[in-house]
C-alpha cells in the first residue's frame, strides 16, 4: 500500500483536522429482517458519512448526516428540533461488513440498540468512486485496530487488519416463503446479498489473447490513480504483466488478473510511460477512446524482478518505434537508450543553495499577473485560429500568425496589447498564403516567411510597411523546410545570412548573392533521407539538428560532418533549443522533453563540447527525459502533446527556466533544479482554451508570451503553480472525479489488432 501512504499521512498526521475521511453522497437504511414494519427502511435519502476523531486517543466516530437539498434547510424553523445525524463509536462489536448492492459500494454495521440481527447500512452514491469507498473501508479497519489495541495503526500488518473484518456466518438453508410470482427462493437479507455479490465470482471470460506469444512475464501489484482521493489506490494485489508480440515490432502490454485480460494496449509513447525507481513501479496512461479522459495506472513489481522488467520494456519500446532489432544497435547506443529511462544525477548541485536564494529574491520583486489583454481589432479577430508566435528581441513586440494574417502585439509592462494586424499576407504575384514558418530578421525590421506553395523560396516582409517586398529563390532543386538565425541572437544585429535545411540537407542562405541564395560551399547533403525536423544555433553559431527519427546531430560549422551524432530513441523531435554557450540542449517530442548535457566528461577531449569534439564511444551523454507525472496527466482532458520547448533568452542572461505547453496548460521547469537531477520540479497553469505557442519575453524569464487559439496574453512566471488538484483542474469539486474511479474490474480493454496470430478481436 505504498502509494496510499501520502493520503493516510495527510488524514492521520494532522490532529487539528477532526475529520479523517468522508463519503460525500449516499443513503442510510435501517435493516430489520424480522420486523413486521418491513425489512428495509430509508432513514436519510441523501446522506454524508464521515469518520471523525473524538476527544479520546485511539477512539473514533462514524457520523452519518442528512444532506439537505439547496434551500430545504431554510424551511426549518430556527428552534425546531431535527434528528438529522447518527453517530456511532467505531468498535469491533459493530461487526462492520462491506459489499455491493446493484454495483454501488455498501458498508453495514450492527444496530446495538435494536433487536438481534438489526443493521445500519450506508449505500454509496454512484458518483462515489470505488477507490474512495476502498480507502473508507481501510480507514474503518484502522480505527477498529487502534481502539482494540490502544496503539497506532501504523504498527498493524495486513493480516492484523484482515482479522478485524466481520465474516458472515454460514446459515443452513431455510424453506422458501410463499410469495407472489412464479418463482420462489430462500430469503436473504439485502446486506448479505451485497456481501455475496463480487466481481470475482463472475464466470471467467474467454481470453482473446491466448494465442499471442509472450516475450516476458512478471507479477506485480496493480494500482489506479483516483481523482477524488488524489492518490493511487490498490486494485489487485497480484496481476500478471505480459509483454506480448502481435507481430514484428508490435509488442503490447497485457495485464491479467487470474488469467483474464484486464488491460491491454500497444507499447508506444502515447501511453506516457514512466518508471519510479525508488518504488520499483511503472506508471502509464490508458485512454480507451480519443476525446475521453485517460486513466492512470501503476504496476509495482518485486524489487528483484523490476530491473529485468524495466530493461525488457525499454527494449521493446525502442524496437516498436524504430522497427529494427535492438541487437543491431551498438553497445554505446544501447547504454544511451537505457540511460534515457534511468535515474542519473546531473551535477552542478553545489550551486543549488545560492541559486535558490537568488530566485526567491527575484520572485519577491515580481508583480502580479492579471492575464489581461485588450481585444484584437476586427480584422484580426475574424481570422482563423492562432498558429505561430515570434517574439521580438529589439522592439518589445510579438507577432502572432493566424491563417494569412499576422497580429502585432506590444509588450506593456506585464501585459500585451494589440497594436495592429497585417491583413492578407500575399506573395509577389498578389496571391494570399498562410506561412508555414515565420522568423524575425535584421534587427526585427524584417520577417522571413516560408510559403508551402513555394518550396524552394522564402519571402521577406518589411514590417514597417507590413507587406512582402522580396522573394528569395534558394535553390532550383533543394526545398527549404525550415529556416533559423545564423546564431542565437543574430536577429538583434544587421546580420543578412541565415541557415536553412531540407529533409536531408543543411545549408547557409545569403540573400546578397546573385541568383539562387544557397551558398554551395556551405551545403551538406546526406545521401539517405534523414528526415530533419528542427534545428537551433548557439550564440557562437554552432548548430544542432534533430530529425523525425529521433536522432540529434551537433555541428561546429555548416558544410562539414557532424562532430557528434546522438542515437534516436524513436520518437519524432518536433523542436530543439540550445543554451547560448552550447552546453545544454533541450529536444521536444510529443509526450516528453529530452535534456542533454553536451559537455564531454571523459577521455582525451574532456571539457570540450559535443559540438566541437566527438564523445568517446563509452561516454556518451545521459539524456534526461522530462515528463509530466502520470497522476497529473490523469486530470487533463487531452493527451499530452508538447509544443517546442525553449530556454529563456537574453544577452548575458543565464538560462534559468524551460517553457513548453500541452493542451490548455503552460508548463515550466526550473532549469537549475533540473541540473541537480530534480526532473519532477515543474510548475503549471491552466487556461480556458488550448495553447498553440509560447515563449519567454526577451531578456529574462519572468514573463511568458502565450498564444491561445483566439487570444494572446502575457503570463507571469509567479502565477504558475506546482501541480495540484486546484492548479490542474481549477473549480473541481470533491466529487469531481465522477465515475472515473469506478472502473476497477470493468475497464474497457484495448484489443490487439487482427494479425497472423489469429487474435480474437472482441472486448473483454
Amino acid at each position: 500500500m505504498f502509494v496510499l501512504k501520502s493520503l493516510f499521512g495527510q488524514m492521520w498526521g494532522n490532529p487539528a483536522n477532526p475529520e479523517l475521511i468522508q463519503i460525500p453522497a449516499g443513503q442510510l437504511y435501517l435493516v430489520r429482517p424480522d420486523s413486521i414494519k418491513g425489512s428495509r427502511e430509508c432513514i436519510f435519502k441523501d446522506a454524508v458519512a464521515t469518520i471523525r476523531r473524538t476527544g479520546v486517543e485511539f477512539q473514533y466516530q462514524l457520523v452519518v448526516t442528512r444532506a439537505y437539498e439547496e434551500g430545504e434547510d431554510q424551511l426549518l424553523e430556527e428552534d425546531a428540533e431535527t434528528d438529522d445525524e447518527r453517530a456511532f463509536l467505531i468498535d469491533q462489536a459493530l461487526a462492520f461488513r462491506f459489499g455491493q448492492l446493484d454495483g454501488d459500494a455498501t458498508f453495514a454495521w450492527r444496530d446495538l440498540s435494536g433487536d438481534e440481527g438489526d443493521l445500519w447500512e450506508f449505500v454509496c452514491s454512484k458518483t462515489v468512486s470505488k477507490a474512495t469507498s476502498k480507502v473508507f473501508e481501510v480507514t474503518v479497519l484502522h480505527c477498529i485496530y487502534e481502539r482494540k489495541y490502544q496503539r497506532s495503526h501504523d504498527l498493524a500488518l495486513d493480516d492484523d487488519l484482515e482479522a478485524l473484518r466481520y465474516i458472515e456466518p454460514s446459515a443452513p438453508a431455510t424453506p422458501a416463503k410463499a410469495g407472489k410470482g412464479k418463482g420462489t427462493s430462500p430469503t436473504k437479507s439485502p446486506v448479505a446479498a451485497a456481501v455475496a455479490e463480487s466481481p470475482a465470482e463472475d464466470a471467467p471470460a474467454e481470453d482473446p489473447f491466448k494465442d499471442v506469444p509472450v516475450l516476458h512475464k512478471a507479477l506485480a501489484e496493480l494500482y489506479l490513480f483516483d481523482l477524488e482521493t488524489d492518490v493511487f489506490v490498490i486494485q489487485e494485489k497480484e496481476v500478471e504483466v505480459d509483454l506480448a508480440s502481435n507481430g514484428d515490432f508490435d509488442v503490447w502490454l497485457i495485464v491479467r488478473h487470474k488469467g483474464v485480460p484486464f488491460i491491454s494496449l500497444p507499447i508506444d509513447s502515447e501511453m506516457n510511460p514512466r518508471f519510479d525507481m525508488a518504488n520499483n513501479a511503472f506508471m502509464f496512461t490508458f485512454r480507451e477512446t480519443e476525446g475521453l479522459q485517460g486513466m492512470t495506472w501503476c504496476l509495482r513489481f518485486d524489487a528483484a524482478a523490476f530491473p529485468e522488467w524495466k530493461d525488457q520494456f525499454t527494449i521493446v519500446m525502442w524496437e516498436n518505434k524504430n522497427k529494427v532489432s535492438y541487437a543491431k544497435a551498438k553497445r554505446d547506443e544501447q547504454r544511451y537508450i537505457q540511460d534515457a529511462y534511468g535515474d542519473i544525477a546531473m551535477g552542478e548541485e553545489e550551486e543549488a543553495e545560492v541559486e535558490e536564494e537568488e530566485e526567491a529574491d527575484e520572485e519577491s520583486e515580481g508583480t502580479d499577473d492579471t492575464d489581461d489583454t485588450t481585444e484584437s481589432d476586427e480584422a484580426f479577430a475574424r481570422g482563423a485560429r492562432n498558429q505561430q508566435l515570434a517574439v521580438g528581441y529589439k522592439n518589445d513586440l510579438s507577432f502572432v500568425q493566424r491563417g494569412d494574417m499576422i497580429g502585432v502585439f506590444a509588450h506593456d509592462q506585464d501585459k500585451v496589447r494589440f497594436r495592429t494586424a497585417i491583413d492578407r499576407v500575399k506573395d509577389m504575384d498578389g496571391k494570399a498564403f498562410s506561412p508555414k514558418k515565420i522568423m524575425l530578421h535584421n534587427q526585427d525590421a524584417d520577417m522571413l516567411l516560408l510559403d508551402p506553395n513555394h518550396k524552394n523560396s522564402m519571402f521577406r516582409m518589411d514590417l514597417e510597411y507590413g507587406k512582402i517586398v522580396d522573394e528569395w529563390k534558394v535553390s532550383d532543386v533543394v526545398p527549404v523546410d525550415n529556416i533559423l538565425p545564423d546564431s542565437k541572437y543574430a536577429q538583434m544585429n544587421p546580420q543578412q545570412t541565415l541557415i536553412g535545411h531540407s529533409h536531408n540537407g543543411i545549408f547557409r542562405i545569403d540573400p546578397r548573392v546573385a541568383g539562387n541564395k544557397l551558398v554551395e560551399s556551405q551545403f551538406k547533403q546526406y545521401a539517405t533521407k534523414n528526415d530533419f525536423s528542427a534545428a537551433a544555433t548557439t550564440e557562437s553559431g554552432r548548430l544542432a539538428v534533430a530529425s523525425n527519427k529521433g536522432d540529434i546531430r551537433l555541428f561546429d560549422a555548416i558544410g562539414k560532418n557532424a562532430k557528434t551524432a546522438l542515437p534516436a530513441l524513436g520518437d519524432p523531435i518536433i523542436g530543439v533549443d540550445v543554451s547560448a554557450d552550447g552546453r545544454w540542449l533541450v529536444a521536444t517530442c510529443k509526450t516528453y522533453l529530452l535534456l542533454i548535457d553536451t559537455l564531454i566528461g571523459d577521455g582525451r577531449y574532456k571539457g570540450s563540447l559535443g559540438f566541437d569534439r566527438s564523445f568517446p564511444a563509452d561516454s556518451k551523454p545521459v539524456p534526461r527525459r522530462l515528463q509530466l507525472k502520470p497522476e497529473h496527466v490523469a486530470y487533463m482532458e487531452d493527451p499530452v502533446s508538447f509544443t517546442p520547448a525553449t530556454f529563456n533568452t537574453g544577452v548575458n542572461e543565464a538560462e534559468r527556466t524551460i517553457v513548453t505547453s500541452t493542451g490548455k496548460y503552460v508548463v515550466i521547469w526550473n532549469f537549475r533544479r533540473l541540473k541537480q537531477g530534480r526532473t519532477d520540479d515543474y510548475q503549471i497553469k491552466k487556461y480556458d482554451s488550448h495553447v498553440v505557442a509560447d515563449n519567454f519575453k526577451f531578456g529574462a524569464d519572468k514573463n511568458i508570451i502565450v498564444a491561445l487559439e483566439h487570444n494572446v496574453l502575457m503570463a507571469n512566471k509567479k502565477d504558475l503553480a506546482k501541480p495540484t488538484r486546484s492548479s490542474l483542474a481549477p473549480g473541481m469539486g470533491a466529487g469531481g472525479g465522477g465515475d472515473r474511479g469506478t472502473g476497477m474490474l470493468n475497464t474497457p480493454v484495448k484489443n490487439l489488432r487482427q494479425s497472423r496470430s489469429d487474435i480474437v478481436n472482441s472486448p473483454y
